[in-house]
C-alpha cells in the first residue's frame, strides 16, 4: 500500500476530436524548482510518446533555482515537437529563461517577462562567475531559437543600457507585450488559450492537459529551497528533545516524519535514489549500537552516513551545507536549553549517563572513622619508615609513626585517628 505512494498517475482533460492533430498543454507555475523539472520530464515524454504536434507550456512563475531551469532548458532543447511558451502572468528570472528554450513565445495583454538577475538564497546577488554563466546562458537560449542575444542579456545584466524599453544601465529589462513583440521575443498578444490555438492553426487539434500528481505536488513543496533548511531544522529538534523526554512520543515523530518527507519529495522529484535510503538506516543504526556499545568510533560513522545520505539526495552542495548548519545550529540551541531547564535527570538520556554520585548526606562515607581505637596499645610487627604494621591485641593495623623511624618490637601507643590514616606514638 505504502509502495503506491511512489506512483505517478496522470491527471489530463481531453478535448474533443479535431483535425487529427494533438496539442499538449503544460503548466509552469510558482517557483521553479526541481519538482518543477521532474514534471516537465515526465510530461514532455508524454507527448513525445503520445506523438503529439505542438506543446505549450503556460508559464506563470516568479522564477527560482538556476540549476533546475537550467535543467528544463536542456529537456526542451531536445525536444523534437514544436513547442510555444504563452506567459499568462510572468515569466520572470528562471522562467524567462525557460521561455527562451521554446520556438514561440506568446503573451497576454497584463503578461511580463524578464528580470533574470541571479540572487542568492540569502537576497544578495550572486558572485560575478556565477552571473557571467547565467548572462552567458540567457544569451544563448535566445540565439537557439533565432532572437537577439541583446535583450536576453540585458534581462540578466544591469549593466546593459536600454532606457527606451524602460531598463537604463543598472536595471534589468522587463518587457511587456507590446516591446517583447517589437524586439521579436514574442510572436503575437493573445487573450486567451483559444485564441492562441487559433494563431497557431490547431483550433480543431485535439488538447491534453497535464497537471501534476499529487506526488509531484508533493515533491515541488518538500523540494524547494525554503522547505528544506526547515524539514533538517525540525528532524534534529523533534529528536533532540526526545532524548529529554520519557520515553517515544511527539518530537520523535515529528523528527522521523520530516526525514521521511525530506527524502520523499527529494526521491519523486527524480534527486534521490533508494541507496539515500539505505545510508540513511544504516546511519541510524550504527548510532543506536553507539548508545549501547560505546566507543566513539561506530557513532561517528553513524553521522557520516546519515550527512553523506543527505548530500546524495541534492545536486546543491551549497544548499545542503547552509540547510545542515541551520539544523545543527537549532539543534544545538535547543538543547542548551533543554539541559538549562530539565537536565539530565529525564528522558532518554537518563539511561545511559550516569548523575548520581555518593555523599555525607546521603549517608555514603569515604571509609569508616575508627575513633575507638585512640589511645590503644600495641607493638609494630615491621619498622615503621615512618609507615609500617603494628599490631594491638588480635589486630593488625596499617599505621604511620607521629616522627620518625621505629624499629620493629617496639610498644606504640595511637593518638590521631583520621579516616584511614592512624597516627601512633613510640612509648
Amino acid at each position: 500500500m505504502t509502495a503506491l505512494l511512489f506512483l505517478p498517475t496522470s491527471t489530463t482533460v481531453h478535448a474533443e476530436q479535431g483535425d487529427g492533430k494533438l496539442v499538449y498543454v503544460i503548466p509552469i507555475e510558482n517557483t521553479v524548482e526541481r519538482g518543477l523539472e521532474a514534471f516537465i520530464r515526465r510530461t514532455t515524454k508524454e507527448a513525445m510518446e503520445a506523438n503529439a504536434n505542438h506543446i505549450i507550456f503556460e508559464i506563470n512563475t516568479p522564477g527560482g533555482r538556476v540549476d533546475a531551469a537550467e535543467n528544463i532548458g536542456e529537456i526542451l532543447q531536445d525536444l523534437e515537437i514544436e513547442t510555444s511558451s504563452f506567459i499568462t502572468v510572468k515569466a520572470l528570472s528562471a522562467g524567462s529563461y525557460i521561455a527562451l528554450n521554446t520556438d514561440n513565445i506568446y503573451m497576454k495583454p497584463q503578461a511580463s517577462m524578464g528580470a533574470s538577475g541571479v540572487i542568492t538564497s540569502d537576497g544578495n546577488a550572486a558572485e560575478k562567475k556565477a552571473q557571467s554563466a547565467w548572462i552567458t546562458s540567457m544569451k544563448s537560449a535566445a540565439s537557439s531559437k533565432g532572437r537577439d542575444p541583446l535583450y536576453a542579456e540585458a534581462m540578466a545584466n544591469p549593466d546593459v543600457d536600454l532606457p527606451e524599453y524602460g531598463a537604463p544601465e543598472g536595471d534589468f529589462l522587463t518587457l511587456g507585450p507590446d516591446s517583447a513583440v517589437e524586439v521579436g521575443y514574442a510572436e503575437a498578444i493573445a487573450d486567451h488559450r483559444t485564441e492562441l490555438l487559433t494563431m497557431l492553426s490547431l483550433s480543431e487539434a485535439e488538447v491534453v492537459e497535464l497537471e501534476p500528481t499529487a506526488a509531484e505536488g508533493i515533491a515541488r513543496l518538500l523540494t524547494d529551497p525554503v522547505v528544506v533548511p526547515i524539514l533538517l531544522s525540525l528532524a534534529s529538534i523533534g529528536l533532540v528533545v526526545e532524548l529529554y523526554s520519557p520515553g517515544f512520543g511527539i518530537p520523535g515523530s515529528i523528527g522521523i516524519v520530516s526525514l521521511i518527507l525530506y527524502f520523499y519529495g527529494h526521491i519523486v522529484a527524480g534527486l534521490a535514489g533508494y541507496e539515500a535510503i539505505v545510508l540513511l538506516v544504516l546511519g541510524f543504526v550504527l548510532i543506536i549500537v553507539e548508545i549501547f556499545a560505546p566507543g566513539g568510533i561506530i557513532g561517528f560513522i553513524g553521522v557520516g552516513a546519515i550527512v553523506a545520505a543527505l548530500f546524495m539526495s541534492t545536486n546543491d552542495a551549497g544548499h545542503m551545507t547552509m540547510s545542515i548548519a541551520i539544523a545543527l545550529i537549532s539543534a544545538i540551541i535547543v538543547s542548551i536549553i533543554l539541559f538549562k531547564t530539565i537536565g539530565l535527570e529525564k528522558g532518554f538520556l537518563r539511561h545511559i549517563i550516569l548523575n548520581d554520585a555518593t555523599s555525607t548526606e546521603k549517608g555514603y562515607v569515604s571509609t569508616i572513622n575508627r575513633t575507638d581505637l585512640l589511645e590503644q596499645k600495641g607493638v609494630t610487627v615491621t619498622p615503621l619508615r615512618p609507615s609500617g604494621t603494628a599490631e594491638f591485641g588480635s589486630e593488625r593495623l596499617d599505621v604511620v609513626s607521629e616522627g620518625g623511624y621505629i624499629n620493629v618490637n617496639q610498644a606504640v601507643e595511637i593518638i590521631k585517628v583520621e579516616g584511614s590514616r592512624i597516627v601512633v606514638r613510640e612509648i
